[in-house]
């Protein structure tokens, strides 16, 4: 009587439990790296908007006078009294000047990107160290600092030295 005694092949209900909360941890971590990895790309596109921009304020003044063309001695630092966007005619004539939506190298206005906005530092830095801040027309050098903001929270910050010549 002893060949009758069959013997089952198959998985136990507990080897398929296990298997099942193996395949569902995979899943689950397959899922949030799948959204880390979308959060860092939304990053990356922000930053390389935001650099885009920076060099947008970088082209548009790198052929401007640091101070007033139409002068022998510096007498004004920012922008003259009535003078708007179109009659910027030197770099410090953007000192203190934030731009929202941004504009471009063309001095026209980049709607495509509203949620952004372009902040302007023009100063004079000691010629010795440009990391010091001296009072206005007191150097020939003057750092440009532009910070890019996305929905008020700053993005990136992107400084260049200019002499005044």
């Amino acid at each position: 009587m002893m060949g009758n005694v069959k013997h089952k092949t198959g998985f136990s209900l507990i080897e398929v439990l296990i298997a099942i909360i193996f395949i569902g941890i995979a899943i689950a971590s397959l899922v949030a790296s799948n959204s880390a990895f979308t959060q860092a790309n939304g990053a990356g596109t922000n930053l390389s908007t935001a650099e885009f921009l920076s060099e947008q304020i970088r082209e548009l003044t790198a052929m401007l006078k640091v101070s007033d063309p139409d002068s022998t001695s510096w007498t004004n630092f920012g922008a003259e009294t009535g003078e708007t966007l179109a009659d910027f005619d030197d770099l410090d004539d953007f000192d203190g000047k934030t731009f929202s939506p941004p504009i471009g190298a063309q001095r026209n206005t980049l709607n495509d990107f509203a949620a952004f906005s372009q902040q302007i530092t023009v100063e004079n830095v000691n010629p010795s160290d440009f990391e010091d801040v001296v009072a206005d027309r007191t150097s020939d050098f003057v750092r440009v600092t532009v910070k890019v903001f996305l929905n008020s929270e700053q993005v990136s910050t992107t400084s260049w030295l200019r002499c005044r010549y």
